[in-house]
């Protein structure tokens, strides 16, 4: 992952995914990650993972190609760091982007709500 201020990187993190098949994610369900163009639409401190920051997913054309599928396309994507908690569950990520919580604190400071967020493989 890189964070960007204009055409400059100011900062580059790894990052996990889940172990959901790759592609773009599609339905509710599915544990994939979003591909596209998104923004940042919100900033979580409460987050059941440490920190938690909101992609705007889903957008208009993932919810037209869900419904056209006679599916939900879900949400609640976030850039996160680990959970606060024990999960239940071998793929915690469940399509988001999850990154060490020291890392999660410098992204949590830098990147503000409304800021551009591209996803791709």
């Amino acid at each position: 992952m890189f964070l960007f201020h204009n055409n400059e990187v100011l900062e580059q993190y790894d990052f996990e995914l889940g172990f959901a098949p790759t592609g773009h994610k599609e339905v509710e369900g599915d544990g994939r990650t979003p591909e596209g163009a998104y923004f940042i639409d919100r900033k979580n401190p409460n987050s059941s993972f440490y920190l938690s920051i909101g992609i705007s997913y889903p957008n208009a054309a993932d919810r037209a190609r869900a419904r056209a599928m006679g599916k939900s396309p879900g949400g609640d994507i976030f850039i996160h760091g680990t959970p606060r908690a024990s999960l239940n569950r071998d793929d915690w990520t469940a399509g988001c982007l999850a990154v060490k919580d020291r890392e999660m604190e410098d992204i949590y400071a830098m990147v503000n709500v409304g800021t551009p967020i591209f996803m791709y493989a």
